[in-house]
Protein backbone atom coordinates (compact mmCIF):
# COMPACT_ATOMS: atom_id res chain seq x y z
CA UNK A 1 0.00 0.00 0.00
CA UNK A 2 2.90 2.41 1.05
CA UNK A 3 4.25 1.64 -2.31
CA UNK A 4 1.50 2.51 -4.41
CA UNK A 5 0.81 5.24 -2.24
CA UNK A 6 4.09 6.62 -3.12
CA UNK A 7 3.88 6.34 -7.09
CA UNK A 8 0.71 7.86 -6.97
CA UNK A 9 1.82 10.69 -5.22
CA UNK A 10 4.35 10.92 -7.58
CA UNK A 11 2.22 11.12 -10.52
CA UNK A 12 -0.07 13.19 -8.98
CA UNK A 13 2.51 15.84 -8.66
CA UNK A 14 3.46 15.43 -12.12
CA UNK A 15 0.35 16.03 -12.94
CA UNK A 16 -0.02 18.99 -10.85
CA UNK A 17 3.17 20.16 -12.53
CA UNK A 18 2.00 19.91 -16.23
CA UNK A 19 -1.40 21.83 -15.23
CA UNK A 20 0.68 24.86 -13.54
CA UNK A 21 2.96 24.61 -16.76
CA UNK A 22 -0.12 24.91 -18.97
CA UNK A 23 -1.66 27.87 -16.98
CA UNK A 24 1.46 29.54 -17.06
CA UNK A 25 1.50 29.19 -20.94
CA UNK A 26 -1.77 30.39 -20.88
CA UNK A 27 -1.10 33.63 -19.35
CA UNK A 28 1.57 34.34 -20.87
CA UNK A 29 -0.25 33.95 -24.33
CA UNK A 30 -3.20 36.06 -23.26
CA UNK A 31 -0.90 38.84 -21.93
CA UNK A 32 0.67 38.74 -25.42
CA UNK A 33 -2.78 38.86 -26.90
CA UNK A 34 -3.37 42.14 -24.64
CA UNK A 35 -0.08 43.56 -25.53
CA UNK A 36 -1.11 43.27 -29.72
CA UNK A 37 -4.38 44.53 -28.95
CA UNK A 38 -3.30 47.66 -27.09
CA UNK A 39 -0.67 48.34 -29.80
CA UNK A 40 -3.01 48.06 -32.27
CA UNK A 41 -5.44 50.05 -30.80
CA UNK A 42 -2.35 52.60 -29.90
CA UNK A 43 -1.85 52.22 -33.52
CA UNK A 44 -5.14 53.27 -34.70
CA UNK A 45 -5.42 56.04 -32.15
CA UNK A 46 -2.03 57.36 -33.81
CA UNK A 47 -3.86 57.19 -37.38
CA UNK A 48 -6.63 58.98 -36.51
CA UNK A 49 -5.04 61.50 -34.81
CA UNK A 50 -2.80 62.15 -37.52
CA UNK A 51 -6.17 62.20 -39.83
CA UNK A 52 -7.76 64.97 -37.58
CA UNK A 53 -4.05 66.82 -38.82
CA UNK A 54 -2.82 67.59 -35.09
CA UNK A 55 -2.74 64.28 -32.70
CA UNK A 56 -3.88 66.63 -29.39
CA UNK A 57 -6.93 67.27 -31.86
CA UNK A 58 -7.66 63.63 -32.06
CA UNK A 59 -7.11 63.14 -28.67
CA UNK A 60 -9.54 65.99 -27.57
CA UNK A 61 -12.17 64.39 -30.13
CA UNK A 62 -11.76 60.95 -28.60
CA UNK A 63 -12.66 62.39 -25.15
CA UNK A 64 -14.94 64.19 -26.52
CA UNK A 65 -17.30 61.07 -27.77
CA UNK A 66 -17.34 59.96 -24.17
CA UNK A 67 -20.03 63.01 -23.96
CA UNK A 68 -23.66 61.99 -23.89
CA UNK A 69 -25.38 62.96 -27.02
CA UNK A 70 -27.79 65.20 -24.89
CA UNK A 71 -25.40 67.27 -23.36
CA UNK A 72 -22.43 66.85 -26.51
CA UNK A 73 -22.87 70.39 -27.62
CA UNK A 74 -22.10 72.25 -23.64
CA UNK A 75 -18.48 69.65 -23.93
CA UNK A 76 -15.84 72.43 -23.14
CA UNK A 77 -13.55 71.57 -26.84
CA UNK A 78 -11.24 73.94 -27.04
CA UNK A 79 -10.99 72.82 -30.94
CA UNK A 80 -14.45 73.22 -31.89
CA UNK A 81 -14.98 71.41 -35.33
CA UNK A 82 -15.55 71.99 -38.54
CA UNK A 83 -19.31 72.65 -38.10
CA UNK A 84 -18.76 74.71 -35.35
CA UNK A 85 -15.93 77.16 -37.58
CA UNK A 86 -19.16 76.92 -40.13
CA UNK A 87 -20.59 78.94 -37.79
CA UNK A 88 -18.79 82.26 -37.12
CA UNK A 89 -20.71 83.81 -40.30
CA UNK A 90 -23.89 83.70 -37.94
CA UNK A 91 -22.46 84.51 -34.83
CA UNK A 92 -19.90 87.58 -36.42
CA UNK A 93 -23.05 88.61 -38.01
CA UNK A 94 -25.06 89.54 -34.71
CA UNK A 95 -24.67 93.28 -34.28
CA UNK A 96 -26.71 93.57 -31.25
CA UNK A 97 -27.57 96.56 -29.26
CA UNK A 98 -28.89 97.07 -25.78
CA UNK A 99 -32.48 97.46 -27.31
CA UNK A 100 -32.17 93.95 -28.30
CA UNK A 101 -34.39 90.94 -27.01
CA UNK A 102 -33.19 87.47 -26.89
CA UNK A 103 -34.42 83.79 -26.34
CA UNK A 104 -31.96 80.90 -26.23
CA UNK A 105 -32.98 77.17 -27.38
CA UNK A 106 -30.51 75.56 -25.25
CA UNK A 107 -31.11 71.85 -25.94
CA UNK A 108 -28.32 70.20 -28.35
CA UNK A 109 -30.86 68.65 -30.80
CA UNK A 110 -33.01 71.52 -31.18
CA UNK A 111 -31.30 72.02 -35.33
CA UNK A 112 -32.08 68.88 -35.71
CA UNK A 113 -30.41 65.91 -37.59
CA UNK A 114 -29.80 68.51 -40.71
CA UNK A 115 -29.61 71.45 -38.77
CA UNK A 116 -32.82 72.78 -39.32
CA UNK A 117 -34.63 74.79 -36.48
CA UNK A 118 -37.00 73.16 -34.86
CA UNK A 119 -38.52 75.37 -32.37
CA UNK A 120 -42.14 73.97 -31.08
CA UNK A 121 -45.04 76.27 -31.29
CA UNK A 122 -45.19 77.82 -27.72
CA UNK A 123 -41.43 78.44 -28.18
CA UNK A 124 -42.11 80.44 -31.56
CA UNK A 125 -45.45 81.70 -30.16
CA UNK A 126 -42.90 83.67 -27.43
CA UNK A 127 -40.91 84.67 -30.13
CA UNK A 128 -43.45 86.20 -31.99
CA UNK A 129 -44.89 88.14 -29.39
CA UNK A 130 -42.20 90.01 -28.92
CA UNK A 131 -41.80 90.70 -32.70
CA UNK A 132 -45.18 92.11 -32.64
CA UNK A 133 -44.97 94.31 -30.11
CA UNK A 134 -41.44 95.58 -30.74
CA UNK A 135 -41.32 95.97 -33.99
CA UNK A 136 -38.39 98.45 -34.13
CA UNK A 137 -36.11 96.25 -31.89
CA UNK A 138 -34.55 92.90 -33.22
CA UNK A 139 -35.15 89.86 -31.45
CA UNK A 140 -32.34 87.54 -31.54
CA UNK A 141 -33.39 83.71 -31.13
CA UNK A 142 -29.67 82.13 -29.93
CA UNK A 143 -29.97 78.21 -30.91
CA UNK A 144 -27.13 75.83 -29.76
CA UNK A 145 -24.53 75.21 -32.42
CA UNK A 146 -23.28 71.28 -32.25
CA UNK A 147 -24.90 67.79 -32.26
CA UNK A 148 -27.10 68.36 -35.11
CA UNK A 149 -24.75 68.36 -37.99
CA UNK A 150 -24.32 70.78 -41.06
CA UNK A 151 -26.45 74.09 -40.90
CA UNK A 152 -29.23 73.93 -43.03
CA UNK A 153 -30.39 77.25 -45.07
CA UNK A 154 -33.14 75.17 -46.40
CA UNK A 155 -36.08 76.63 -44.34
CA UNK A 156 -38.55 74.24 -45.55
CA UNK A 157 -36.50 71.50 -43.23
CA UNK A 158 -37.37 74.14 -40.07
CA UNK A 159 -40.32 73.45 -38.00
CA UNK A 160 -43.52 75.02 -39.03
CA UNK A 161 -43.22 77.06 -36.49
CA UNK A 162 -39.91 78.36 -36.85
CA UNK A 163 -40.94 79.40 -40.37
CA UNK A 164 -43.76 81.46 -39.76
CA UNK A 165 -41.40 83.58 -37.69
CA UNK A 166 -39.48 84.16 -41.00
CA UNK A 167 -42.62 87.37 -41.58
CA UNK A 168 -41.03 89.58 -39.07
CA UNK A 169 -37.83 91.45 -40.67
CA UNK A 170 -36.88 91.72 -36.63
CA UNK A 171 -36.70 88.00 -35.75
CA UNK A 172 -33.05 86.83 -36.31
CA UNK A 173 -32.25 83.04 -35.53
CA UNK A 174 -28.59 82.17 -35.00
CA UNK A 175 -26.46 79.62 -34.35
CA UNK A 176 -24.09 79.77 -31.20
CA UNK A 177 -21.10 77.52 -30.11
CA UNK A 178 -21.31 78.09 -26.48
CA UNK A 179 -17.31 76.87 -26.32
CA UNK A 180 -16.87 79.99 -28.03
CA UNK A 181 -19.34 82.24 -26.70
CA UNK A 182 -17.15 81.67 -23.46
CA UNK A 183 -13.96 82.45 -24.73
CA UNK A 184 -12.53 85.82 -23.56
CA UNK A 185 -15.24 85.77 -20.66
CA UNK A 186 -15.06 85.40 -16.74
CA UNK A 187 -16.80 81.99 -17.00
CA UNK A 188 -14.16 80.78 -19.74
CA UNK A 189 -11.75 78.61 -17.17
CA UNK A 190 -14.97 77.49 -15.18
CA UNK A 191 -16.57 76.13 -18.76
CA UNK A 192 -13.62 74.56 -19.40
CA UNK A 193 -13.46 72.61 -16.07
CA UNK A 194 -16.30 70.49 -17.30
CA UNK A 195 -18.83 72.24 -14.44
CA UNK A 196 -21.29 72.34 -17.19
CA UNK A 197 -21.15 68.68 -18.98
CA UNK A 198 -21.35 67.36 -14.94
CA UNK A 199 -24.33 69.17 -14.14
CA UNK A 200 -27.44 67.51 -12.90
CA UNK A 201 -29.49 69.78 -15.36
CA UNK A 202 -27.47 70.62 -17.89
CA UNK A 203 -29.79 72.24 -20.06
CA UNK A 204 -31.95 74.62 -17.88
CA UNK A 205 -28.08 75.27 -16.41
CA UNK A 206 -26.84 75.96 -19.90
CA UNK A 207 -29.73 78.29 -20.32
CA UNK A 208 -28.47 80.11 -16.77
CA UNK A 209 -25.07 80.66 -17.76
CA UNK A 210 -26.15 81.76 -22.00
CA UNK A 211 -28.97 84.37 -20.50
CA UNK A 212 -26.09 85.76 -18.29
CA UNK A 213 -22.78 85.86 -20.85
CA UNK A 214 -25.23 87.37 -23.31
CA UNK A 215 -26.53 90.50 -21.15
CA UNK A 216 -22.47 90.91 -19.55
CA UNK A 217 -21.38 90.48 -23.69
CA UNK A 218 -24.36 92.99 -25.17
CA UNK A 219 -27.03 94.30 -22.79
CA UNK A 220 -30.23 94.23 -23.95
CA UNK A 221 -33.45 92.22 -22.47
CA UNK A 222 -33.46 88.43 -22.02
CA UNK A 223 -36.51 86.11 -22.28
CA UNK A 224 -36.92 82.38 -21.56
CA UNK A 225 -39.37 80.23 -24.29
CA UNK A 226 -42.17 79.65 -21.87
CA UNK A 227 -43.74 82.94 -21.75
CA UNK A 228 -45.94 85.10 -23.89
CA UNK A 229 -45.20 89.59 -24.04
CA UNK A 230 -47.95 91.34 -23.86
CA UNK A 231 -47.17 94.36 -23.32
CA UNK A 232 -44.27 96.38 -24.99
CA UNK A 233 -41.27 96.38 -22.50
CA UNK A 234 -40.05 99.80 -23.72
CA UNK A 235 -38.65 101.88 -20.88
CA UNK A 236 -37.39 99.39 -19.28
CA UNK A 237 -33.78 99.13 -19.05
CA UNK A 238 -32.22 97.41 -15.73
CA UNK A 239 -34.44 95.69 -14.64
CA UNK A 240 -35.80 92.19 -13.43
CA UNK A 241 -39.21 90.66 -11.58
CA UNK A 242 -39.99 89.25 -7.84
CA UNK A 243 -41.53 85.97 -8.21
CA UNK A 244 -42.37 86.09 -4.08
CA UNK A 245 -41.59 88.20 -1.40
CA UNK A 246 -38.17 86.55 -1.49
CA UNK A 247 -37.05 85.18 -4.60
CA UNK A 248 -36.30 87.19 -8.08
CA UNK A 249 -37.18 85.52 -11.17
CA UNK A 250 -34.82 85.06 -14.19
CA UNK A 251 -37.18 84.28 -16.88
CA UNK A 252 -37.15 88.30 -17.72
CA UNK A 253 -33.98 90.31 -16.93
CA UNK A 254 -32.76 93.46 -18.77
CA UNK A 255 -29.41 94.97 -18.07
CA UNK A 256 -28.15 98.33 -19.99
CA UNK A 257 -24.79 99.16 -21.43
CA UNK A 258 -24.22 101.55 -18.81
CA UNK A 259 -22.39 101.54 -15.47
CA UNK A 260 -24.97 99.92 -13.65
CA UNK A 261 -25.66 97.36 -16.47
CA UNK A 262 -21.79 96.18 -16.47
CA UNK A 263 -21.96 96.21 -12.95
CA UNK A 264 -25.23 93.82 -12.45
CA UNK A 265 -23.55 91.63 -15.12
CA UNK A 266 -20.54 91.15 -14.02
CA UNK A 267 -21.92 90.01 -10.53
CA UNK A 268 -24.11 87.16 -11.91
CA UNK A 269 -21.11 86.19 -13.68
CA UNK A 270 -18.97 86.24 -10.42
CA UNK A 271 -21.86 84.52 -8.30
CA UNK A 272 -22.13 81.63 -11.28
CA UNK A 273 -18.17 80.99 -11.38
CA UNK A 274 -17.83 80.82 -7.40
CA UNK A 275 -21.20 79.45 -6.12
CA UNK A 276 -22.19 77.39 -8.89
CA UNK A 277 -24.65 73.97 -8.01
CA UNK A 278 -25.24 71.53 -10.70
CA UNK A 279 -27.16 69.68 -8.35
CA UNK A 280 -29.59 72.39 -7.49
CA UNK A 281 -32.02 73.38 -10.28
CA UNK A 282 -32.96 77.10 -9.22
CA UNK A 283 -29.82 78.15 -7.71
CA UNK A 284 -28.07 79.10 -10.91
CA UNK A 285 -31.06 81.06 -12.19
CA UNK A 286 -33.04 83.11 -9.71
CA UNK A 287 -31.05 82.35 -7.23
CA UNK A 288 -28.09 84.17 -8.88
CA UNK A 289 -30.01 87.31 -9.85
CA UNK A 290 -31.69 87.33 -6.33
CA UNK A 291 -28.41 86.67 -4.57
CA UNK A 292 -26.91 89.93 -6.15
CA UNK A 293 -29.50 91.93 -6.32
CA UNK A 294 -29.79 90.97 -2.03
CA UNK A 295 -25.90 92.67 -1.83
CA UNK A 296 -26.48 95.45 -4.56
CA UNK A 297 -29.64 96.67 -2.54
CA UNK A 298 -28.53 95.45 0.88
CA UNK A 299 -31.52 93.50 1.38
CA UNK A 300 -33.08 90.68 2.16
CA UNK A 301 -36.78 90.94 1.17
CA UNK A 302 -38.01 92.00 -2.10
CA UNK A 303 -40.00 94.79 -0.55
CA UNK A 304 -37.24 96.36 -0.02
CA UNK A 305 -35.42 96.20 -3.20
CA UNK A 306 -36.06 99.50 -4.51
CA UNK A 307 -34.49 101.62 -7.15
CA UNK A 308 -33.58 104.31 -4.33
CA UNK A 309 -31.55 101.39 -2.27
CA UNK A 310 -30.79 99.46 -5.59
CA UNK A 311 -28.39 102.12 -7.29
CA UNK A 312 -31.56 102.76 -9.85
CA UNK A 313 -31.96 99.12 -10.99
CA UNK A 314 -35.54 97.98 -10.94
CA UNK A 315 -37.31 94.85 -9.28
CA UNK A 316 -40.95 94.65 -10.97
CA UNK A 317 -43.53 93.28 -8.40
CA UNK A 318 -44.78 89.54 -9.35
CA UNK A 319 -47.77 90.96 -11.71
CA UNK A 320 -45.41 92.16 -14.10
CA UNK A 321 -43.77 88.99 -14.80
CA UNK A 322 -45.34 86.32 -13.18
CA UNK A 323 -49.41 87.36 -12.59
CA UNK A 324 -50.20 83.66 -12.43
CA UNK A 325 -47.38 82.16 -9.68
CA UNK A 326 -46.27 78.27 -10.74
CA UNK A 327 -48.30 76.70 -8.15
CA UNK A 328 -51.48 78.04 -10.24
CA UNK A 329 -50.08 77.03 -13.35
CA UNK A 330 -52.92 75.18 -14.22
CA UNK A 331 -55.04 78.57 -14.74
CA UNK A 332 -54.10 79.37 -18.05
CA UNK A 333 -55.19 75.96 -19.18
CA UNK A 334 -58.14 76.13 -17.60
CA UNK A 335 -61.54 77.40 -19.41
CA UNK A 336 -63.62 77.30 -15.88
CA UNK A 337 -61.93 80.76 -14.34
CA UNK A 338 -60.79 82.21 -17.41
CA UNK A 339 -62.09 85.36 -17.26
CA UNK A 340 -60.76 85.59 -13.87
CA UNK A 341 -57.28 84.56 -15.04
CA UNK A 342 -57.91 86.87 -17.75
CA UNK A 343 -58.39 89.84 -15.15
CA UNK A 344 -54.89 88.93 -13.08
CA UNK A 345 -52.75 89.15 -16.41
CA UNK A 346 -53.99 92.08 -17.83
CA UNK A 347 -51.65 94.99 -17.15
CA UNK A 348 -48.88 92.72 -17.09
CA UNK A 349 -45.63 92.62 -19.79
CA UNK A 350 -45.32 89.40 -19.85
CA UNK A 351 -46.90 85.81 -18.41
CA UNK A 352 -44.53 83.05 -17.92
CA UNK A 353 -46.80 79.82 -18.23
CA UNK A 354 -44.24 77.56 -16.21
CA UNK A 355 -43.09 75.15 -18.73
CA UNK A 356 -41.27 72.67 -16.18
CA UNK A 357 -44.84 71.89 -15.17
CA UNK A 358 -47.01 72.50 -18.06
CA UNK A 359 -45.67 71.12 -21.17
CA UNK A 360 -47.57 68.10 -21.22
CA UNK A 361 -50.96 70.28 -20.88
CA UNK A 362 -52.76 70.13 -24.03
CA UNK A 363 -54.25 74.03 -25.36
CA UNK A 364 -56.99 73.94 -27.81
CA UNK A 365 -56.66 77.30 -30.02
CA UNK A 366 -60.73 77.29 -30.36
CA UNK A 367 -61.13 77.43 -27.03
CA UNK A 368 -61.58 79.67 -24.19
CA UNK A 369 -58.42 78.67 -22.33
CA UNK A 370 -56.33 81.64 -21.05
CA UNK A 371 -53.49 80.58 -23.20
CA UNK A 372 -55.28 79.95 -26.18
CA UNK A 373 -56.45 83.07 -26.14
CA UNK A 374 -53.46 85.08 -25.21
CA UNK A 375 -51.50 82.79 -28.14
CA UNK A 376 -54.66 84.00 -30.56
CA UNK A 377 -54.12 87.68 -29.94
CA UNK A 378 -50.20 88.01 -29.37
CA UNK A 379 -49.12 84.93 -31.64
CA UNK A 380 -51.36 85.13 -34.57
CA UNK A 381 -48.80 83.64 -36.97
CA UNK A 382 -47.56 80.74 -35.28
CA UNK A 383 -51.31 80.09 -33.74
CA UNK A 384 -52.62 79.58 -37.48
CA UNK A 385 -49.34 77.57 -38.47
CA UNK A 386 -49.74 75.54 -35.16
CA UNK A 387 -53.51 74.09 -36.77
CA UNK A 388 -55.76 73.22 -33.89
CA UNK A 389 -54.00 72.28 -31.15
CA UNK A 390 -51.10 74.35 -29.28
Amino acid sequence: MCERGSVGAGAGAGAGAGRRAAAARRRAAAATGLAVALGALLLLLVLLSYAAEWPLLGALRAARSSVPDDVACYAPDDFPSAEAGALDDDAAALRPTESSIFFHETTCGAAGAAGAVRLTARQACAVESAAVLHPHRTVYVLVMAGGGGARSRNVSQWSAAARALLAYPNVRVARVAIARFVRGTPLHAWFAAGALVGSRWPRSHASDVLRFLTLWRFGGTYLDLDVVVTRPLDGLRNFAGAESATDLGSSVLGFARDALGRRVAAECLRELRDDFDGNDWSHNGPGVITRVLQRLCDASQVSDMTPERCAGFRVLPPSAFFPVPWPQWRRYFQEQGAALTMAAINGSYVIHVWNRMSAAAIVSLHSEQPYAQVARQFCPRVAQSAGAYF
